[in-house]
């Protein structure tokens, strides 16, 4: 039965427009971020990281959109046509791209703030009562839904969703906020190296997620006062959001989780072991994240693909995937994969043994290849006989790239400089 406050809620999510700031260039995720932004990375074996800001927005009842690009945006702007396309306008819906153009400067994007002020006559025309503005590049399931009504019921101009991190964690990568008995904002710093503790908690400070919610005609007079700050970077983090602070109404919302009532799952994928990390925690038996939510469903594009199949069955040369995800199009040729996340259309042939891997789409692997903790970025063809992980040397030397906790990409581009053979062929072997 539906409830008035539900009504309530629905009601605000329609005089909302949200803007995803998708122009990340994701540096600290190194090569994968070569030749894509980083809310285009893949990500969970079928999505991309995207997918996850933009299916919160549907889910919660929020349908006008728009995703401001910057970098490298390709792959991403054809990611959104295809699998983001199909809202109908004329039912005031959509997903709309908002690409750097110089729309009320003669630069590009410089800031987060500055994103959004470049599109302010975009977002005037549909005449929203709040703006929600996101960031593209993090993996959550969240309802925006109860942070309006938040927002509403307590007065604020500002909304800023907050969560606990632990200390060690949060230094340098996030802003840090402080709050009153009220959860009246008191205090921001951005990505500080030593974060201040919660009182009560001091292994953790309170982060903020990067999530905003703005009264609309309060946001476009904030943008206003911050383009005409010579000393200013233009980002919310740095510069808008501390000048709020003592003067308006900043309140933090504590992001929660039913499922996960102490720790609820957000993951901030910047780097290449957080991000190796939180696809293998999708492996476990009972995953942080439930991609298998029916009343919460992560929506994205995928090419149709026939089922993935796996053959022969004989000792030493059995296809099989244990503990792992395997999607669509995926052949594995009498060999085995444990704990991996595996993309689309990917080939393995016989006698390979991969462990804790993430393997992007399009790839195909030789035979009598091992490999362990690795990320294998899209149309790699990994050469019979490699083993990736087992020898960090001996990777390094090949001009792999190895993170400090062991994890090893490999490119397209990488394994071109090898001048190494492709696999024997492209049919089953």
């Amino acid at each position: 039965m539906t409830t008035s406050q539900d009504r309530n809620i629905s009601r605000l999510a329609r005089h909302t427009f949200a803007i995803v700031l998708a122009g990340g260039r994701g540096s600290r995720l190194h090569e994968l971020t070569a030749l894509r932004s980083k809310p285009a990375v893949p990500f969970g074996g079928k999505f991309r990281i995207i997918d996850f800001a933009l299916s919160n927005c549907v889910n919660s009842g929020i349908r006008k959109i728009g995703v401001a690009t910057q970098y490298k945006a390709h792959s991403l702007i054809r990611h959104l046509v295809r699998g983001w396309g199909h809202f109908k306008k004329e039912l005031g819906e959509f997903v709309e791209i908002l690409p750097a153009s110089q729309q009320t400067s003669s630069s590009w994007y410089k800031g987060t703030a500055d994103a959004v002020y470049q599109n302010i006559d975009i977002i005037r025309q549909e005449s929203p009562e709040y703006v929600l503005i996101l960031s593209g590049d993090q993996v959550y399931k969240m309802d925006y839904g109860d942070m309006l009504a938040k927002h509403v019921a307590s007065g604020a101009d500002v909304s800023v969703a907050c969560i606990k991190v632990r200390i060690q964690d949060a230094a340098g990568a996030f802003g840090v906020v402080d709050v009153d008995a009220e959860q009246r904002i008191t205090g921001f710093a951005e990505k500080p190296i030593y974060p201040k503790p919660l009182i009560d908690e001091p292994d953790f400070c309170l982060a903020s997620m990067g999530l905003y919610i703005f009264n609309a005609n309060f946001l476009y007079q904030q943008l206003n006062t911050d383009a005409g700050l010579l000393t200013s970077s233009n980002d919310f983090g740095h510069d808008v959001i501390p000048q709020l602070i003592g003067n308006h109404r900043i309140y933090a919302y504590h992001f929660h989780d039913p499922n996960h009532s102490q720790h609820p799952y957000w993951r901030d994928v910047g780097t290449l072991d957080s991000f190796w990390q939180a696809n293998m925690e999708l492996v476990e038996p009972e995953p942080s994240l439930d991609m298998y939510d029916r009343h919460w469903p992560v929506w994205t594009y995928q090419t149709q693909m026939p089922p993935a199949k796996f053959v022969f069955d004989d000792n030493g040369r059995r296809g099989e995937a244990i503990d792992s995800l395997v999607s669509g199009g995926v052949i594995i040729s009498g060999s085995v994969v444990k704990k991996s996340v595996v993309f689309s259309d990917v080939r393995i042939h016989s006698y390979c043994d991969i462990r804790q891997a993430v393997i992007f789409p399009e790839v195909e692997i030789g035979r009598h290849v091992v490999i362990r903790r690795a990320i294998i970025d899209s149309a790699c063809k990994i050469p019979a006989g490699m083993q990736i992980g087992v020898d960090h040397a001996e990777d390094r030397a090949r001009g792999l790239r190895v993170t400090d906790n062991g994890v090893v990409l490999v490119t397209q581009q990488m394994l071109e400089k090898l001048n190494s053979p492709v696999p024997e062929s492209s049919h089953l072997s």
